[in-house]
């Protein structure tokens, strides 16, 4: 098990890397906004995460989360600053779609594979659980 204070360097890195990513996405998010984005996620780290591994669970969950509102971002600061955008704001648009729906699936997929391993349910086979077959004969 992990100490209190390495949870807490890794609730604070996780919140660094969800804060980076809505900079990333907003393109340029203010400072204000990404301190509190920072202190939000950091918080919500330290309240979630138990284990190392849920806390970077959530924070590749909320990465995904972030890489799916980027396109929708994209294409509303598109057709907030023109009626017709144009073939160039249409690429940006398509890229964003793209590359944001790949990166979203990736995260969210990684973050499943974390979560899923953190199962309270599930226990660590012993030579006790296992079936009389499996077990070395003494």
């Amino acid at each position: 098990m992990a100490s209190s204070w390495t949870l807490r360097i890794n609730a604070a890195l996780g919140s660094l890397v969800v804060a980076m990513g809505a900079w990333l996405a907003w393109e340029g998010l203010a400072g204000v906004g990404g301190l509190m984005i920072l202190v939000i996620a950091g918080c919500f780290l330290v309240w979630r995460g138990r284990t190392l591994r849920l806390i970077w669970a959530w924070t590749t969950l909320f990465l995904g989360i972030e890489c799916l509102a980027w396109p929708i971002i994209t294409m509303l600061r598109i057709r907030s600053a023109t009626t017709q955008p144009s073939d160039e704001q249409m690429g940006t648009i398509l890229s964003a779609v793209l590359m944001g729906l790949f990166s979203a699936v990736f995260w969210i997929a990684f973050s499943y594979g974390l979560f899923k391993g953190t199962d309270p349910n599930r226990l660590p086979q012993s030579t006790e659980t296992q079936s009389p077959r499996r077990q070395k004969k003494r």
